[in-house]
């Protein structure tokens, strides 16, 4: 097992396949983007499936999490997953992406095996995603998305960030949309994770700022708070709706910042490079690349990887007064 110190387990691995990213989010990175990692110290597709191998065989990974930078600008995307769905135990499969380029993959991806995919969408509104995202790209997201669904790559999963006087007014519009068309959304705290380090409390739309928004023009119904696990949202069932499946409509809220959930955390991060992060705001990490390429066995790399784990903190600090930001932006990290 991944175990820490404070008795959390790590069952799921988000793997990052990528820095880059085909979007300049202004919550994330600077309009003329960030210096590449070289591609010599990116982990080879081989790398990266022996890693997942030992992870899902060696030490009880049970889901993996593709991300970037934006995943499917990575070559070879479908081989990945289709050499991680073959593994046994077979890892429950996702994909975190901004959609571009989704419709043309969606097909590819569920023939690999991929199980589900989580889109970001900020705004319905063409003008305010050129402002936020700096690209004219709102279209080919939808697109992506309902190509998904077809493929079955259900549930599609939708992550917004608001951001104030930007698209915090369309936190209605957002929910209603995505339960017409089957999507669960969720509504996530702007973190500090911005390559510009510009993120400021005072100006982020809190948890609660998202629900009293939401609950101005929907009966929102708290799910059972037992149910939710190490799930990051705080799940709400919208009292009278239904998805087009039949199931009752809901939308989460992840308040990352003012609502931690540090406490049932069962997540750990590689990066395209090839550093174990046991928190995504971890101002350390742990060095799997280099012995992966000077022969380590796969004891030696898991015994590694445990270690990684051991030394997690209890919580994030956001909310200490000496928490610093981390020097990898997001789009480094892989969410």
């Amino acid at each position: 097992m991944l175990a820490d110190s404070y008795g959390r387990v790590a069952t799921d691995l988000r793997v990052s396949l990528t820095d880059r990213c085909n979007l300049r989010c202004t919550y994330c990175m600077p309009p003329e983007g960030l210096e590449w990692l070289p591609k010599a110290e990116l982990l080879t597709d081989d790398e990266l499936l022996r890693l997942i191998r030992i992870g899902t065989t060696q030490l009880g990974i049970e889901e993996i999490r593709f991300t970037g930078g934006e995943p499917l600008l990575r070559r070879g995307l479908p081989g990945l997953v289709a050499g991680s769905t073959a593994l046994t135990p077979r890892p429950h499969t996702a994909l975190t992406t901004n959609g571009i380029g989704l419709a043309r993959m969606a097909p590819a991806l569920a023939e690999a095996g991929l199980d589900r995919v989580n889109v970001s969408l900020d705004t319905l509104d063409p003008v305010v995603f050129e402002k936020l995202a700096r690209r004219r790209r709102l279209d080919d997201v939808l697109e992506g998305m309902a190509a998904a669904a077809r493929a079955g790559l259900t549930p599609v999963k939708v992550n917004a960030v608001l951001m104030r006087d930007v698209n915090d007014h369309e936190a209605a519009e957002l929910l209603r949309f995505c339960v017409e068309h089957g999507y669960e959304l969720r509504f996530i705290e702007q973190m500090p994770l911005d390559a510009q380090h510009g993120w400021r409390r005072d100006t982020m739309i809190t948890a609660d700022e998202i629900l009293h928004r939401l609950e101005a023009e929907f009966d929102l119904d708290p799910a059972d708070a037992d149910t939710r696990g190490s799930a990051p949202a705080e799940l709400f069932h919208l009292r009278g709706q239904c998805f087009p499946n039949g199931e009752p409509a809901t939308v989460g809220v992840i308040g990352s910042v003012t609502r931690p959930f540090c406490g049932a955390c069962d997540r750990v991060r590689l990066t395209a490079d090839g550093q174990i992060r046991n928190c995504l705001f971890a101002r350390e990490e742990s060095d799997l690349r280099t012995p992966l390429r000077e022969g380590a066995t796969d004891d030696e790399i898991a015994d590694r990887w445990r270690a990684a784990v051991m030394a997690k903190l209890p919580g994030h600090g956001i909310n200490d007064p000496s928490f610093l930001q981390p020097a990898r932006p997001m789009s480094a990290i892989g969410g």
